[in-house]
């Protein structure tokens, strides 16, 4: 309840200035009427002064929160225009989706946080799926999932992985798949998920399928170690270039060694050796020298 006092005590003298001021000084008529800051005290009244993060000086831009049925934190970020309620707020969120509020001019902050809660809870399978994924596997990308990220790269093993893409819309459907690493570590599980793709249950969790159809488990924080999965690139010996991690795998099981597909792509320009068709270079592993290599 931290800016109730403080947005009352304000919008008292700004009532008065702005009076005053709006008289005198014509010009002054983009700032907010009086009647903006006392229908926003009303506002924040009925919806409740706890759901209030934060408030700008200019009063504004709104941070409120709500709390979905599973206990998950989300922050609706709204900005008021002048006219407010004539006109509809800007609204934004970590959100998977587009958001899209109805909005009238009889439209309030608390009707507004009720259609935000009826979307978070829309969001509930989607978001349960992937916090089972996030606490049951060891995730590789995006390093630090944020509620609007669809997609994640599973480790499965030392330099394979799975990256999946969750539809928020049917998030108990199969996923988009894309199988990384060396090729011959990725040929039979492509195999068994085609073979597999009919067993999956829409009733069951997206990580319970995956097992299922691929015929694996995950290594889990459980059992695993992060770093036996955190191989640097053979070619800048780092792990994260920018926001990519190694996802080129030589295809000799005797070497298996990663890159970043950047790094893998300059370096085979850069050979003599190495040749070109449409878009694929074709040229030697950097790390054996052995095995021709293609990106």
């Amino acid at each position: 309840r931290g800016y109730e006092h403080i947005v009352k005590q304000v919008n008292h003298t700004c009532t008065l200035l702005l009076e005053v001021g709006l008289k005198s000084r014509p010009e002054c008529r983009s700032i907010p009427p009086p009647q903006y800051y006392s229908q926003l005290i009303s506002e924040m009244e009925t919806l409740g002064w706890d759901k209030l993060l934060f408030i700008d000086t200019e009063f504004q831009t709104l941070r409120l929160k709500a709390e979905d049925s599973s206990g998950r934190q989300h922050i609706l970020t709204v900005k008021l225009k002048p006219k407010h309620p004539a006109e509809a707020p800007e609204c934004s969120a970590d959100l998977p989706l587009p958001l899209d509020f109805t909005w009238t001019p009889q439209s309030t902050l608390d009707q507004l946080h009720s259609q935000f809660l009826l979307v978070l809870e829309s969001l509930s399978d989607f978001w349960n799926i992937l916090d089972e994924i996030d606490s049951q596997t060891w995730i590789l990308e995006p390093e630090k999932p944020s509620r609007s990220d669809t997609t994640r790269r599973i480790a499965i093993g030392n330099n394979v992985s799975i990256k999946v893409e969750v539809d928020p819309r049917h998030p108990k459907m199969l996923p988009e798949c894309c199988l990384l690493g060396a090729e011959h570590v990725v040929t039979p599980l492509r195999n068994k998920l085609n073979a597999n793709m009919h067993m999956w249950n829409p009733d069951s969790s997206v990580l319970h399928n995956l097992r299922d159809v691929l015929e694996i488990e995950f290594p889990s924080p459980a059992t695993h170690e992060k770093s036996s999965f955190s191989v640097e690139c053979g070619i800048c010996y780092s792990y994260r270039l920018e926001a990519a991690i190694p996802d080129q795998v030589c295809n000799d099981p005797r070497c298996g060694q990663p890159f970043h597909q950047a790094c893998l792509y300059e370096w085979l320009r850069a050979l003599p050796s190495s040749r070109q068709s449409f878009n694929i270079v074709f040229g030697e592993c950097p790390y054996c020298s052995k095995v021709r290599h293609k990106i």
